[in-house]
């Protein structure tokens, strides 16, 4: 389930960003939480395990009329390669009804392979 990012989370999402790697810097880390916290369209929602409430994984967002731009997507490691990602997109996808998800360079890998996935459905 997607949950909205607070200070709470601060940590663990701390913990979630260091496995992008373009974040490894704690530093850099930082001022990645400042850059989602400065305008009200990004934002990151973590995901969390409905049966044991643990976060397992992270979507960084900006919204922008009618898409979705998907920052960034990080799991912890023990969850990957399990499909996870599609679950946590359906979800997005779910919460921002209307609206098209859509890659940067760096997600661009895992909006193809999900759109895909979406296609093979229909």
């Amino acid at each position: 389930m997607l949950i909205s990012y607070n200070n709470d989370y601060e940590k663990v999402t701390m913990g979630f960003l260091s496995y992008i790697s373009d974040l490894k810097d704690p530093i850099r880390i930082e001022e990645e939480l400042k850059w989602y916290s400065a305008q009200e369209n990004r934002r990151i929602y973590l995901w969390q395990r409905e049966d044991n409430e643990n976060i397992i994984g992270l979507v960084g967002i900006e919204e922008e009329n009618d898409l979705i731009l998907l920052r960034h997507i990080a799991l912890d490691p023990s969850y990957r390669n399990e499909g996870l990602s599609y679950t946590i997109l359906d979800a997005l996808q779910e919460k921002f009804e209307g609206k098209n998800v859509v890659a940067t360079l760096e997600t661009a890998s895992i909006i193809s392979k999900w759109q895909r996935k979406l296609s093979e459905k229909s």
